[in-house]
């Protein structure tokens, strides 16, 4: 096989720093772009991503598939590292397949059949990726040895195979979204990737709460579409006597790092997280996932008024913002938010801010099918009494802080028996935090 050909070479600034783009053409006519960071040098033990081209995922954000947070987890890992390569292979989308192939088997998918049968039964190898020609790229770029940052041993052992020897996997496991839970775990059961999810949540926790990735789905319950609204999780962290903020609204931080840690999790599970306008004021929260690779979810904030000032970090460029707001707030300023990119939204009014029941069936219209509620107590207790959420999370504190903000409002309880109650409900330990998950049960009343 004739050596792939350097066409082109130069310095590329990036969002992550800045990479030697060296691209090469091979016999195939595949084009191969080799991304450099640091010295080379010798060769020997370099942290080293073959990433396959995915235009939906990598470009778009796709939340079908892991290989947009994958492609950027490498591209950090490799300059904190201060020295690697990303070989992106722009022929290998759809594992090979290519993009229309691949966009076909997504209508398969959507039928309930997995990413392997949906190739099969369109004729299609489930992976017809040669990795020949991109070993001898790395091999044209000096590279002699790797740790390779993959979950899949498969590409490993082709690399080792061809000529460019892996000492180690670097596993670059991502937080699942609902969407691509499935797709997730076909990777592992049918393809033999190493845990591309991360850790799952036990009744005991993570069996390493240190990973990078956490699925921690199972606290979802199972989500299914709803009439007329999206399926809604109520997730919150209380102290032991039910406060989620002091008299004085300080709620940073009620619970520990690891119940943090899940807390982001879910929010890369989810389309998207919402809080009130007050939440927003008292906290000033980004709303995204940091503590751990994953998806950031569309932030939704409850603002009848349009209070929230405009230097707010959830109108930040981090991700994408929807405001409901009333007709009660001001034409100028929803045109200055919408000019910024954030939508907003106008919905029915209700005694105390919007009817919430007609902001979830905007946010339904706009293709939100799982909504993760995280506060305040308003907008918390409006979706109990409205009997709007579908599950509950709370995250119990080993603390006391008496006289403070209660997680939840009259529900108008005048009995225990009348008292809102949890089935199918787990209980798992999180550092020092206990997190409690359960259906609400409305049969009752």
């Amino acid at each position: 096989m004739s050596q792939p050909a350097e066409v082109a070479r130069l310095i590329l600034p990036t969002w992550a720093g800045e990479f030697d783009l060296r691209v090469f053409q091979g016999a195939s006519g595949e084009v191969y772009l080799l991304f450099a960071y640091g010295e080379i040098g010798d060769g020997q033990d370099l942290l080293v991503r073959l990433h396959s081209a995915c235009l939906t995922g990598d470009a778009f954000g796709s939340l079908r598939c892991d290989c947009g947070p994958q492609l950027r987890q490498a591209m950090r890992r490799i300059v904190a590292e201060g020295r690697g390569v990303l070989l992106y292979a722009a022929g290998h989308e759809g594992r090979g397949v290519g993009l229309v192939s691949k966009l076909k088997a997504y209508m398969l998918q959507d039928e309930g059949h997995d990413t392997v049968d949906a190739n099969r039964r369109l004729g299609l190898p489930v992976d017809s990726r040669d990795y020949r020609e991109a070993v001898q790229v790395l091999q044209a770029a000096g590279v002699r040895s790797s740790r390779l940052l993959t979950n899949n041993p498969a590409k490993a052992s082709a690399l080792d195979r061809d000529g460019v020897l892996v000492e180690s996997l670097v596993s670059l496991p991502t937080s699942p979204h609902l969407r691509n839970r499935g797709y997730v775990q076909t990777k592992a059961q049918r393809l033999g990737h190493r845990s591309p999810g991360g850790e799952p949540l036990t009744g005991d926790g993570f069996p390493n709460g240190d990973g990078e990735a956490l699925d921690a789905t199972v606290l979802l319950g199972e989500v299914g579409p709803r009439a007329g609204r999206p399926y809604v999780v109520l997730k919150y962290a209380q102290t032991l006597d039910g406060r989620i903020a002091t008299s004085a609204g300080d709620s940073k931080w009620i619970s520990g790092t690891q119940e943090r840690r899940v807390s982001h999790a879910l929010r890369a599970a989810c389309d998207a997280v919402m809080v009130g306008a007050g939440t927003v004021l008292a906290d000033d929260p980004l709303l995204t996932v940091r503590m751990l690779p994953g998806a950031s979810p569309i932030r939704v904030v409850v603002d009848s008024t349009l209070r929230v000032p405009a230097d707010a970090q959830v109108f930040g460029p981090d991700a994408v913002t929807i405001v409901l707001t009333s007709e009660r707030s001001d034409p100028g300023r929803r045109a200055a938010l919408r000019q910024r990119g954030v939508k907003v939204e106008v919905v029915r009014e209700a005694a105390d801010g919007i009817d919430l029941a007609d902001g979830l069936a905007r946010l339904l219209s706009l293709g939100v099918r799982c909504a993760l509620i995280e506060g305040g107590s308003r907008i918390i207790t409006s979706a109990l009494r409205e009997r709007l959420a579908d599950r509950l999370v709370v995250a119990v504190a080993p603390l006391l802080l008496g006289k403070g903000t209660d997680a939840v409002g009259d529900l108008g309880a005048s009995a225990v028996r009348d008292g809102l109650r949890l089935r199918n409900q787990t209980v798992h330990q999180l550092g020092p935090d206990l997190v409690v998950a359960g259906d609400l049960d409305w049969s009752r009343g």
